[in-house]
């Protein structure tokens, strides 16, 4: 039969290694995540255009236009509002942004904000 203090030692240990998992994993996004936000921004910001140009200039559907993506593209998701004439590409957690049709112009992406 384990004593208490058999317990308590066991249950330090694992306290420890939750807390150094955490830490390694914060210490990691730290240091990768700013470089994946900014790749991830220039991802979706191509994606929302390229997606939009292909749903109202070409005209054809949403489904179709996500066989456009490149390689390396497959987390962007894409989505679409009709009325506002506007495609979303979004990563999650990580980068979203939206390109809106404009009679003229064709599709432009919204003003990015830090």
């Amino acid at each position: 039969m384990a004593t208490a203090k058999t317990r308590s030692r066991k249950s330090r240990r694992w306290l420890w290694l939750v807390l150094l998992v955490v830490a390694l994993l914060g210490a990691a996004w730290f240091a990768w995540g700013e470089g994946l936000r900014k790749t991830g921004g220039v991802g979706s910001a191509y994606a929302a255009r390229v997606g939009c140009s292909c749903r109202f200039v070409a005209g054809r559907s949403l489904d179709d236009c996500t066989k456009d993506k490149l390689e390396g593209m497959e987390l962007i998701s894409l989505s679409e509002d009709p009325e506002a004439k506007s495609v979303t590409a979004s990563i999650p957690f990580i980068a979203s942004d939206t390109a809106v049709y404009r009679e003229g112009y064709g599709c432009v992406l919204q003003e990015w904000r830090d």
